[in-house]
């Protein structure tokens, strides 16, 4: 009788203990994903301060220029260097003799020059952002991993709960005629089956995560450089004007992740704040946090890739001139 009783106890414990081993097994395959990151095919950047772009409120710009150009364009022209250049095309443009071939030809060489730095700043967006795109799947992969092992377990509880519950009812039911030792397997089965319940609603697992290279950590701590992002891109990042009311790109993304909670700034005991897991080296995540890094990573990409509709929307500006 006491081989009945304990049965449904040692069914749950070997089917947790199965699916545990699974994952361990997965886990040392994935292990290279999980340990470090292949997004970055370049060389980690290296500047100062003094190699950013002046913040174009602080420059001053000739009155002719900003009527031909929206302030748009201009922050723009000045994030990629050409504004010296610009000055002078649209300056030369405007007093151009069509009889001076000279003038024209030097009109010619700036439009070109123009021309190349703004295809060359459009590569080097495309190229960070496909980064940020390459860590956001990263991410996402080891989280449908994590769902996947949570899944399993969650599956292989289910059926534990359904074999004890009917094993339960069976012996309850017709195979003990004693009725007290039917009710004690009844009360076990019961218990048992809270437990697998219990078990289901806490199978939450974690994952070693790491990441060195942190782009959401220099977006957080907005340093006055960057090792991620290139010059012209940290500028556009961090570009404001308090004249016009301007915020910068950076602190309207961190505003986003507060506001809908995606990040939360909780403090130790000791009242020191501390740094969320998604800006540190890594650590243990759930899937519920890594999921949220990749989206986190998404945001990021999503502003980044927006510097393209002002590239073009400069070029097309030049094209009107």
């Amino acid at each position: 009788m006491r081989i009945i009783t304990v049965f449904p106890w040692l069914l749950s414990i070997g089917i947790v203990s199965l699916a545990a081993g699974c994952a361990t097994i997965k886990d040392v395959n994935i292990r290279q994903q999980i340990m470090g990151s292949n997004c970055n095919q370049q060389n980690v950047y290296n500047y100062t301060d003094e190699d950013l772009p002046q913040p174009l409120h602080m420059l001053a710009i000739e009155k002719y220029l900003s009527t031909q150009l929206s302030y748009g364009n201009l922050n723009m022209a000045n994030a990629i260097g050409i504004l010296p250049d610009l000055t002078r095309y649209i300056d030369l443009k405007r007093d151009l003799d069509t009889a001076d071939l000279a003038k024209r030809l030097t009109i010619l060489e700036l439009k070109q020059r123009i021309d190349h730095k703004i295809n060359m700043a459009s590569l080097e967006v495309s190229a960070v952002a496909s980064e940020m795109d390459c860590e956001e799947e990263r991410t996402s992969q080891v989280a449908n991993y994590l769902k996947g092992s949570e899944n399993e377990t969650e599956s292989k509880l289910t059926i534990a709960a359904i074999v004890v519950g009917a094993t339960g009812a069976i012996t309850t039911g017709g195979v003990i005629e004693n009725e007290a030792a039917s009710n004690t397997v009844g009360i076990a089965t019961g218990i048992t089956e809270a437990s697998l319940g219990l078990l289901m609603l806490f199978n939450n697992r974690k994952i070693d995560f790491y990441h060195q290279r942190n782009a959401l950590r220099e977006v957080w701590q907005g340093n006055p450089v960057s090792s991620n992002f290139p010059p012209f891109v940290w500028y556009y990042l961090n570009y404001t004007d308090p004249d016009k009311g301007i915020s910068s790109v950076r602190r309207e993304i961190i505003d986003k992740w507060k506001n809908f909670g995606q990040i939360s700034e909780r403090e130790d005991e000791e009242g020191h704040v501390l740094t969320p897991i998604y800006f540190g080296d890594g650590g243990k995540y759930t899937t519920e946090e890594l999921v949220n890094r990749a989206d986190m990573y998404d945001q990021l990409e999503s502003h980044i890739t927006l510097m393209k509709q002002g590239l073009k929307a400069l070029s097309l500006a030049l094209e009107r001139l």
